[in-house]
């Protein structure tokens, strides 16, 4: 079942216009607002047939909850995750090229957010969140992924190493990040079917994540910090594979 959410910010709202225009049931601006943006998504709205109310500033503060929205929001009608048993069709669907994001646990929305634009900016078959321990697609996280959660396949589900498990037995080799690990990322052949496994804020991998996967690897890092952000790594990690796949 889909689910009424949401979300805020001119990008987010123009693309959700522009990318999923059937699930947007309204939009809300600012009476004052003056941003020409704002009037390109007005005319957007009512060509397509979306009511759009004019409201005060405090409406749309409340909507964001300390989200900066821009003078817009849109009340939308999130399309349903998919879950476990969508992954054989995805994996097959790749052809043997399946290239697979796993975030375990990450709690901070910016960062989802900038993880899954980068994903649907690498052309992912699909990333992987967990339901429980983690942050989930938020007004936060569809505003920081400027529409990039509207464009992939985004995958929920309850048991996590479970998932790992099947994706192994559909043939997808499983890549975890730790900063502990010997082997480095850049050794990697990653033109198959691949999955790369990062950890959330913090911790990283939890146990049973890392002996789930195939190999762990770590990005060298010639200088003094212990490790990346999780999106900044998860940007480097499926740019690597872009790049050995020889994308233009």
């Amino acid at each position: 079942m889909s689910k009424t959410s949401w979300i805020v910010g001119i990008n987010a709202v123009a693309s959700a216009l522009e990318h999923d225009v059937a699930n947007v049931r309204e939009v809300l601006m600012e009476n004052s607002g003056k941003n020409p943006r704002l009037s390109e998504i007005e005319k957007e709205a009512v060509d397509c047939g979306i009511p759009v109310r004019k409201v005060n500033t405090q409406a749309l503060e409340g909507i964001a909850g300390g989200t900066r929205h821009q003078g817009v929001a849109a009340r939308y009608e999130a399309a349903k995750l998919l879950d476990e048993k969508d992954l054989k069709g995805l994996v097959e669907g790749a052809e043997g090229k399946a290239l697979v994001l796993v975030l375990d646990g990450v709690q901070d929305p910016h960062n989802l957010g900038a993880c899954l634009r980068s994903a649907a900016a690498a052309g992912v078959t699909c990333v992987i969140i967990p339901k429980d321990k983690a942050v989930g697609v938020t007004a936060t996280v569809r505003k920081t992924a400027a529409g990039a959660a509207d464009r992939i396949a985004l995958v929920q589900v309850t048991n996590l190493a479970r998932a790992l498990r099947e994706l192994k037995d559909l043939g997808v080799w499983l890549y975890g990040f730790a900063g502990e690990a010997k082997a480095s990322f850049y050794s990697l052949d990653l033109k198959g079917n691949v999955g790369l496994v990062l950890g959330g804020e913090g911790d990283g991998l939890r146990r049973l994540t890392g002996e789930t996967c195939d190999q762990l690897v770590r990005i060298p890092m010639p200088g003094d910090m212990e490790s990346l952000n999780v999106s900044v790594a998860t940007g480097v990690a499926l740019f690597e594979a872009v790049r050995q796949r020889g994308a233009a």
